[in-house]
Order: structure tokens, then C-alpha cells, then sequence
């Protein structure tokens, strides 16, 4: 099916809810000679590449092992330091594995603000007044779907850019969220949604339409 991903966000522009579904592991691994022919720095505790792509080893990937030994930060799980590793000529040649990274719950946060305002920007750039904003961003290897109720709570649906018929999808976890969050007394509106049958239907939803279709749901 190709769903990535379900993103809700509050009225006010808050991240309250996100949940990976299938992410693409995205992983590479090369053997390099020196000089290494790809510049890394070291940005959120992480070395990525900042210049430099061979191999679908792109700009933004991140260093994940050398040599077979995980890479934390900066340190090697053995506690070397990797930069000291690769800026040292007789360690090579060295086996160098590179993975797209996976976003902290910060970047998701930071990611659904920025979404807040492009939304309102699309409204008041529509001709026509009562515009309902984003509803479908696309690009080349994702398509990002969205859902605004009534109340301004977004619903965000990330699959892949060939799917059709997310916008049924967006109703249906709608309807669980209603269900399960909303009814639920513990659960205070603009707050993160904590909620163990909201979470175990959506997960079934979605296997749902993985596996039979989003028409099955």
C-alpha cells in the first residue's frame, strides 16, 4: 500500500499525534579508499553528508556504521571517534554504511508547525473566499494528504505519491479519532493523544487498507 505515516495536527498548529507506519529503509554500504571523497559534519548529533553523492549515498544521508561498528554521534560503539577514524589515512580502506536518518519527535514537531502557516498562506491566496488550504502536497517520491475538520484539527496522511484514495482513508481515522480520543474522559483537547485504543484501531485500519485496499475500509 505505501503508507508512511499519520500526522494530526491541533487547531492551534501543534504536533498532538504522529505515528510511522512503513518507512523505507533506505541503507548503503561502500567501500572507500582515502581521501574520502564525501564531506560529512556533524549536525544534531549526527554525521551527515553535507557535500559530496556516488553510489545513492546522497547530500543529508547519515553515517551509521564504519566498518561494521554502529556510529553514535560522533563516537563509534566501541568509543573511537569516527572523524578521527576518517581523517586517518592508515585506517583505510574503510567500509562506510549510509542511511537516510530518522526524524526526532523535535523535527516532527518543527515539521508540523511549518505546516500551520503554509496552510493559512494557501488559504488567503485563493481567489475565492472559504478556501480549505493544502489538501494535497506531491513530490517526486511521497504524496502528503490532507484532512482539516471542522473544529481546525488537521489530519495528515504520508504515502506514496501513486495512492489514490487517502482522502477516504483521512475520513475513516477521523471517525476512530472521534471514537476512541475524543470520548475518551482522560483526553483534553489540544493535547498529545495518549490513547492505547486509538493507537491499536488506527494500527488495524491501517494494516487494513495495506493489505485489501483502501476501498476494503
Amino acid at each position: 500500500m505505501g503508507i508512511y505515516g499519520v500526522y494530526i495536527v491541533s487547531k492551534s498548529g501543534g504536533l498532538i499525534f504522529n505515528y510511522d507506519y512503513t518507512v523505507p529503509k533506505i541503507e548503503t554500504e561502500q567501500t572507500f579508499s582515502y581521501p574520502l571523497d564525501l564531506k560529512l559534519s556533524c549536525e544534531n548529533n549526527r554525521l551527515l553528508v553535507s557535500f559530496g553523492q556516488r553510489d545513492n549515498i546522497k547530500v543529508g544521508h547519515v553515517l551509521l556504521a564504519i566498518n561494521g561498528v554502529p556510529v553514535s554521534g560522533r563516537k563509534l560503539e566501541d568509543g573511537k571517534d569516527a572523524i578521527e577514524m576518517l581523517d586517518d589515512v592508515t585506517n583505510y580502506p574503510l567500509n562506510l554504511k549510509f542511511g537516510r536518518p530518522k526524524m526526532t519527535i523535535n523535527e516532527k514537531i518543527f515539521l508540523a508547525s511549518m505546516f500551520y502557516p503554509l496552510f493559512a498562506i494557501a488559504s488567503q491566496l485563493s481567489p475565492e473566499p472559504r478556501s480549505s488550504g493544502i489538501e494535497t502536497l506531491e513530490a517526486d517520491t511521497f504524496k502528503l494528504q490532507c484532512f482539516q475538520t471542522l473544529t481546525g484539527v488537521k489530519f495528515m496522511v504520508i504515502a506514496d505519491p501513486t495512492h489514490v484514495g487517502l482522502e477516504q482513508l483521512l475520513k475513516k481515522i477521523y471517525e476512530i479519532y472521534a471514537d476512541f480520543a475524543l470520548k475518551n474522559p482522560f483526553y483534553s483537547l489540544e493535547m498529545p493523544i495518549r490513547c492505547e485504543l486509538f493507537d491499536t484501531n488506527l494500527q488495524a485500519l491501517l494494516e487494513q487498507a495495506d493489505k485489501n485496499g483502501i476501498n476494503s475500509i
